[in-house]
């Protein structure tokens, strides 16, 4: 059943992204806004896919954050987390690698959304432009979303932090909200789980703590996070034979 399920979900993501992609193109010579209204339509709309055909649900806990000035850094496990975080937060200005850009339709629509590139082999000059982007993106009243690993990790894999975030961090001297999910206990790949993916705001970090202080909290705050809900997710798999 899970496969079959998973199958119909894979078919009507492939169906809607075209659908949707190819609607979409005169957004991009159209104001920025209305291609962040035909990305947040996409991810409402493969998110209501992967509840109704491959029955994951989410929830969300902690206080979403209303302040523009702020920056997000959240776990990163699976695709379902890029949807659902564009959709809590509202036009966020996420750190994507450079390559991201150069995917066929995908890569036009953040583009011009305006997510904030970085090219990982750029080292202090990538760091630079990243901030530089960050800046102009909060000069817009946008919060700046940021996967602090960089790239996907499998639930229970050690965490590998990358000081991007703390370059952030500390040049704008701004609060930094810690997000714990368990979302790649159930979007594994082309196989989806049945269940509720639990994302979680943690409570912020104030600005003002030095680099290593910095990261050696926000590491603690999410890796324990996310290790009581990876078991939480684990326990209700198992209480269906899904693990």
């Amino acid at each position: 059943m899970t496969l079959l399920r998973s199958a119909l979900f894979f078919l009507w993501f492939a169906i809607e992204s075209v659908v949707v992609n190819i609607l979409s193109l005169p957004a991009l010579i159209l104001p920025r806004r209305v291609t962040v209204h035909c990305s947040r339509f996409w991810s409402r709309a493969t998110l209501w896919g992967l509840k109704v055909f491959a029955g994951i649900t989410y929830e969300v806990r902690g206080p979403v954050p209303k302040n523009t000035g702020v920056l997000v850094a959240s776990k990163h496990m699976s695709m379902w987390d890029t949807l659902a975080l564009y959709l809590i937060l509202f036009d966020p200005a996420a750190v994507a690698k450079r390559s991201l850009l150069y995917i066929p339709f995908y890569g036009w629509y953040i583009w011009k959304a305006g997510v904030i590139s970085i090219d990982r082999e750029g080292k202090a000059s990538a760091l630079r432009k990243m901030v530089a982007d960050a800046k102009a993106a909060m000069a817009q009243g946008r919060p700046i979303l940021i996967f602090p690993e960089g790239h996907r990790q499998e639930p229970g894999a050690a965490p590998a932090y990358k000081p991007g975030v703390a370059g952030l961090y500390t040049q704008f001297a701004v609060a930094c909200v810690p997000v714990a999910l368990n979302s790649g206990l159930f979007w594994t790949g082309f196989i989806k789980k049945p269940g509720k993916i639990v994302v979680e705001f943690l409570e912020a970090i104030p600005p003002g703590l030095k680099r290593a202080q910095f990261m050696r909290e926000l590491e603690i705050r999410i890796e324990t996070a996310t290790a009581r809900l990876v078991e939480e997710g684990r326990e209700s798999l198992a209480a269906r034979d899904l693990i």
